[in-house]
């Protein structure tokens, strides 16, 4: 009984992880819309709110923990660059031409590129289910932006978002792929806050080094949509994921995270006024079905 009630709970955390994490393009466009802040503040805004939970996340694990090594620290920055800072801000600017939809496709790559990570650089083989599924997800795309190139009639603006989305997308594989031994070796909770820590450092960084700090000063509902961003596409969905991990296995949860295209493209078209077409929904299913090619055992 406790072994049920411990996989409903992972499953239930890993659906509410994946509602988390689809809410953050849509609540970039809504700030976008809402005044003309651009993706450096945007983002920048949005990490200074999420830091004091990780602050306090990663004090609490680091107390009873061996000191860090100057190695751990290199790989924590190597990985905290590539994952929440740099897969982030390409994101953020990939967002300004594209629609929610097709970036949540876009991105949703990542587990088929984190596959071809390990092929290429880690002398895993390539089975066959993983070529088809690669076949899948970029056909998929493939519909989804015939889609938006429909719908906006601008290829160059469609492609320049699409590259900048894909380009987030590798960064995050990369860090996935490099995570592994790192989260093996401090936890899954210190692993998470002292890289949210190096990125949250890198995004300020990069807007203090571009914008001025009048760039702030922003109308009420960016600091709402950040704030949102921060809590429920940030740190809730980081730990929820990782706690649904541990009770049902990364498998089934990147498999229950295919949820997130779907959800993007409803909350796209009710919240957003994107529109929908078969097209879109058709590359959509090819790319949840090449993930759960990829992902299954």
């Amino acid at each position: 009984m406790k072994r049920l009630s411990a996989e409903r709970l992972g499953v239930v955390l890993a659906i509410f992880a994946a509602l988390g994490f689809s809410f953050k393009a849509i609540l970039i466009k809504l700030a976008y819309a809402a005044a003309p802040v651009d993706a450096v503040t945007l983002l920048s805004i949005r990490m200074i709110f999420a830091l004091p939970a990780f602050l306090w996340v990663g004090f609490v694990v680091s107390r009873s923990a061996p000191p860090l090594t100057r190695r751990d620290w290199g790989k924590l920055v190597a990985l905290g660059l590539l994952g929440y800072y740099g897969a982030s801000i390409l994101d953020f600017i990939g967002l300004q031409y594209i629609s929610a939809g097709l970036e949540r496709l876009i991105l949703f790559t990542y587990p088929t590129l984190t596959v071809m990570i390990g092929v290429l650089f880690m002398g895993k083989a390539l089975e066959m289910r993983e070529v088809i599924s690669l076949l899948l997800s970029y056909c998929g795309i493939g519909l989804a932006f015939a889609h938006d190139l429909q719908v906006a009639n601008d290829m160059a603006t469609v492609l320049i978002g699409g590259a900048f989305v894909f380009a987030s997308s590798l960064s995050y594989a990369f860090y996935l792929s490099g995570s592994g031994p790192m989260i093996q070796r401090l936890g899954s909770a210190r692993f998470t806050a002292l890289a949210m820590l190096v990125s949250t450092l890198a995004a300020q960084l990069h807007f203090f080094a571009v914008q001025p700090i009048s760039a702030f000063i922003q109308p009420l509902p960016v600091y709402a949509y950040c704030l949102a961003m921060a809590l429920f596409s940030t740190v809730l969905p980081v730990f929820m994921q990782s706690a649904a991990i541990r009770r049902i296995g990364s498998s089934k949860a990147v498999l229950i995270g295919t949820l997130g295209p779907v959800l993007t493209i409803f909350f796209g078209w009710w919240l957003l006024g994107e529109p929908l077409s078969l097209a879109q929904m058709g590359g959509a299913g090819l790319v949840l079905t090449g993930v759960w090619l990829v992902s299954r055992r």
